[in-house]
């Protein structure tokens, strides 16, 4: 009897032990930074979090899009039942095994990274390079995306390929069509659902113009969110958090106010990167907007004049004057000076892009909303953009350092243009004309994708948001 007492006893004991450490081993993982911040500061202690989504606000200051994810979340899921459904996924534990991975190569000192090409990745340029390559190889590995079926084309499994909104359709293209290794047609094995419909379709088809009528755009989303989560299981499970959707239509926010999680929950890749009207970079993704006319690269662009090359003109700009932006820039700037050409119009006689080539800094003011194709063309032409936004988030700032190759400038300071761009040194100028030529490939749409791509670093900062979901 004493024995069987004392048998129980070490029973007992060991399930408290036992106990006691599981709940240590919760803690440890609970209430914790998101995986972006070792992209932000790396020497800080980084800890993984737990939470499945996040709730804070969005920030409203461009300069403050370096950290958009390293500050503490709030989990959006308190489901118990939930909690126990994915309590053994083996998504999940693989999703922590490449999270574990991310952690030890950011904890790397060194200033930078050189990989198998010989292409080096800087400090100045990435927030953390080891940490960023780290991530975009288990992305690599091991991130599956699974593309709605449901739909019928053109305004899903469709886009635009040869205007402003190229980046729209060439994704959707990419993902359905291409061979890139990241679509599964298992939805069981996906990390991530895309919805493939295309915004800018919506605005051609059922937009009639003149009415500001938007209702028709919402309600298409509404739709195909309320087919796909009663044909399939997912939607539901996750309220739509680990789903995604892609547009770079201006109205590409407003059509996802069609369902209340979709906007809220699910992850949004826009161009209209606006952190003033709930675009919210912690579960958001900032679209590159790129113009490609005809569908390929300007072939003006396609290799500018050598590194230290002369270019007689200081900065440029032409456009429309629409937005509270351009007005501004031309009241202060439209024949003024003849160091910084502005034009409301360029003349037909004069060449777009031969005054980008020839100018050292090209201005890039938002229009009606914050995104501008001029930042793409300019990085492209290895002039430096000057950006002058309002609340923008610019397209993977998670990963890069925009003040290696590019200069914000406050819309308050345009009447300072020609002081601020004159300040720059000519080996600071180096160094920023450096950075673009670094950051250049993951702007450039390629057919098909190729490696560190466009079309890579979007998945890449749509994987950097599922790592920071956690469905369990």
């Amino acid at each position: 009897m004493i024995r069987d007492g004392v048998s129980v006893s070490i029973v007992l004991a060991a399930a408290f032990v036992a106990s006691i450490g599981i709940v240590f081993i919760f803690g440890c993982f609970s209430h914790k930074k998101g995986i972006e911040s070792f992209y932000v500061n790396s020497e800080d202690e980084i800890k993984i979090p737990v939470v499945e989504l996040i709730t804070t606000p969005a920030r409203t200051h461009i300069g403050e899009a370096g950290d958009v994810l390293s500050t503490e979340f709030s989990s959006k899921f308190n489901s118990t039942e939930l909690l126990t459904k994915r309590e053994n996924n083996k998504l999940e534990h693989v999703l922590a095994s490449s999270r574990a991975a991310i952690l030890k190569a950011a904890s790397i000192k060194n200033k930078s990274i050189i990989f198998r090409n010989n292409a080096l990745l800087s400090r100045q340029i990435y927030r953390n390079p080891y940490a960023f390559y780290r991530s975009y190889v288990e992305m690599e590995r091991r991130f599956k995306v699974y593309v709605y079926e449901e739909g019928e084309s053109p305004l899903v499994h469709d886009g635009p390929c040869k205007d402003i909104y190229t980046s729209e359709g060439r994704f959707i293209h990419e993902m359905e069509q291409g061979n890139n290794g990241f679509r599964t047609r298992n939805p069981e094995a996906a990390h991530v659902y895309f919805m493939p419909f295309s915004v800018t379709w919506m605005v051609k088809y059922l937009y009639h113009p003149n009415t500001h009528n938007v209702i028709p755009l919402k309600e298409f989303a509404s739709d195909y969110v309320r087919i796909i989560s009663r044909k399939h299981p997912f939607w539901n499970k996750t309220q739509g958090a680990d789903h995604f959707m892609l547009s770079c239509h201006d109205w590409g926010p407003v059509t996802s106010q069609g369902n209340a999680f979709l906007y809220n929950t699910s992850i949004r890749v826009l161009c209209n990167a606006n952190s003033s009207e709930g675009f919210n970079p912690k579960k958001d993704v900032s679209l590159p907007e790129i113009y490609l006319y005809g569908g390929e690269v300007p072939s003006k662009l396609l290799h500018p004049p050598p590194f230290n090359s002369s270019r007689p003109h200081l900065a440029f700009f032409a456009g429309g004057v629409h937005g509270p932006i351009r007005p501004i820039l031309l009241q202060h700037w439209k024949g003024r000076d003849s160091d910084i050409r502005i034009y409301e119009r360029l003349p037909e006689t004069l060449d777009y892009y031969y005054f980008m080539l020839q100018s050292r800094f090209c201005l890039c003011p938002s229009g009606y909303e914050v995104a501008s194709p001029r930042i793409v063309e300019a990085i492209y032409a290895e002039c430096i953009p000057v950006i002058l936004s309002e609340h923008y988030v610019l397209p993977f700032s998670d990963v890069l350092r925009w003040e290696a190759f590019s200069i914000q400038v406050d819309v308050s300071k345009i009447a300072r243009l020609k002081e601020i761009l004159l300040a720059v040194s000519q080996a600071e100028y180096l160094r920023l004309k450096e950075g673009l030529r670094a950051v250049r490939r993951h702007f450039v749409l390629n057919k098909p994708a190729q490696r560190f791509d466009v079309f890579h670093m979007i998945l890449h900062s749509v994987w950097l948001r599922r790592l920071d979901l956690r469905v369990w």
